[in-house]
């Protein structure tokens, strides 16, 4: 995999993990800082249009984001096998910058 620029959102706090997210040509890369396994999940740009779209109406899309009652957030993506792992304050901080636009470039 090449070089990534990772973007995060600006609702994160300074020096916090976060979802982050990069963009090679002809996919889109999604990960969390503080996630253990390391996962960075792939996928289209299409189907990240589809998760921002979703996110826009709802912070925890069914076919995209399972909440554990261990105060997980999952990230999946349809059919692939990296989950990205993070926490309720760190997923609504992505959740919010979505909602901000902050990620639209990636599939403008």
């Amino acid at each position: 995999m090449p070089q990534l620029t990772w973007q995060r959102s600006s609702y994160c706090g300074e020096g916090d993990s976060c979802v982050h997210v990069a963009a090679t040509p002809r996919a889109i890369h999604i990960t969390e800082s503080a996630d253990p396994t390391g996962a960075v999940l792939t996928t289209t740009p299409d189907a990240f249009r589809g998760l921002l779209r979703a996110l826009k109406e709802d912070p925890h899309p069914r076919a995209h984001v399972t909440v554990g009652g261990d105060a997980t957030v999952r990230l999946h993506a349809p059919g692939g096998t990296a989950t990205v792992t993070t926490d309720h304050p760190r997923w609504d901080a992505f959740v919010r910058g979505v909602r901000a636009g902050e990620f639209d470039h990636f599939v403008a």
